[in-house]
């Protein structure tokens, strides 16, 4: 005879959770929020609160933080390991003030001194924090997902954001998915979106929150970032190097800043690109110098419109053979 197949146990709870996100019922902020005067707000009515954002490399993990802070303050590329420090940024929203921390996409393939620098900045960010958003691709969960879930700290909520929901075809699809992301980690809430829709932003807004303490806020209402302008400059130098060289140049370049004077309205940068190989420093500088060349003019391009001010950039390229493996070198190039 045959079987007569056996449906799992309800749970409430969880019908109820899938039921939500796949809805996005979650009402947004107020759009007025946005715009409301930082004074008009009582500080007994205020929230403030770290969100760490976490997932493996390539997950969209700054451009999400990017959408949240409303301004570039962490650099992209398709390149894994883009983001290589602990990046915060901060949003107020009406009386709640949002400092979120983007990660390094945790490493597990290569065990050298840059990525155990890495790793011990993705556990740092995770271990102080009010709330976690564990980024994933919605419908996807591989090795390198599970290794960071299992670094999660049990007593931290943890909103599982599925994001590039807007690549899946059918929302049903989903929900099995989801059922099976709650067997692994007790989920506080599931957030399918894509960290490129505004209304996807403004609904997880709404979403955090409420995980946020009760108490004044930490900084500046005006301010979007807690790094320098000297920081900036370096990682959007690199961001250039990435995305112009591809996957042909090593992760391990890195770009160090010389020299950061002010002259007014004007800002003096030098910089070195830092490569391991003699080949790559061909590679970067390019045929007659083209292609630094492009790489120093999109880069102060994009601090000029960062900082609303004239730059002056100046590249250099030097070979470091093997210096991220070298702990010393690691952190002398400003990786603890």
């Amino acid at each position: 005879m045959p079987r007569t197949p056996v449906n799992p146990p309800s749970n409430p709870d969880l019908d109820a959770m899938l039921a939500k996100a796949l809805s996005k019922e979650t009402a947004a902020l107020p759009a007025d929020a946005l715009a409301e005067e930082a004074a008009e707000i009582d500080p007994a009515e205020q929230r403030c609160g770290y969100v760490a954002i976490v997932g493996k490399p390539n997950v969209g993990k700054s451009t999400l933080l990017n959408a949240l802070v409303g301004q570039k303050v962490s650099i992209t590329s398709r390149k894994a390991q883009t983001t290589r420090h602990r990046i915060t940024g901060m949003r107020t929203v009406g009386p709640s003030q949002f400092i979120f921390v983007d990660t390094p996409g945790f490493q597990t393939r290569h065990g050298n001194a840059l990525n155990r620098a890495l790793n011990k900045t993705v556990l740092g960010a995770v271990s102080d924090v009010d709330l976690i958003l564990f980024v994933v691709e919605a419908g996807h969960f591989n090795l390198a997902d599970a290794k960071v879930l299992s670094l999660l700290p049990a007593n931290v909520p943890v909103i599982l954001l599925a994001n590039k929901f807007d690549l899946v075809h059918r929302r049903g699809d989903l929900a099995p998915w989801l059922r099976s992301m709650q067997e692994r980690h007790p989920f506080t809430e599931f957030v399918p979106m894509s960290a490129k829709t505004a209304k996807d932003i403004e609904r997880l807004f709404g979403i955090c929150e409420k995980f946020l303490p009760q108490q004044p806020w930490m900084h500046d209402p005006e301010d979007l970032t807690d790094r320098s302008e000297r920081f900036m400059a370096s990682e959007m130098v690199r961001e250039k190097l990435f995305r112009l060289t591809g996957d042909e140049l090593p992760y391990t370049s890195t770009v160090i800043i010389d020299k950061f004077e002010e002259e007014g309205t004007l800002k003096r940068i030098a910089a070195t690109i830092v490569v391991e190989r003699e080949g790559h420093k061909g590679m970067v500088i390019g045929e007659g110098g083209e292609k630094l060349k492009r790489i120093g003019t999109e880069a102060r391009q994009e601090l000029e419109k960062l900082w609303d001010c004239k730059v002056f950039l100046e590249l250099w390229v030097k070979v470091r053979s093997g210096w991220a493996d070298d702990d010393a070198r690691v952190r002398s190039f400003g990786y603890e």
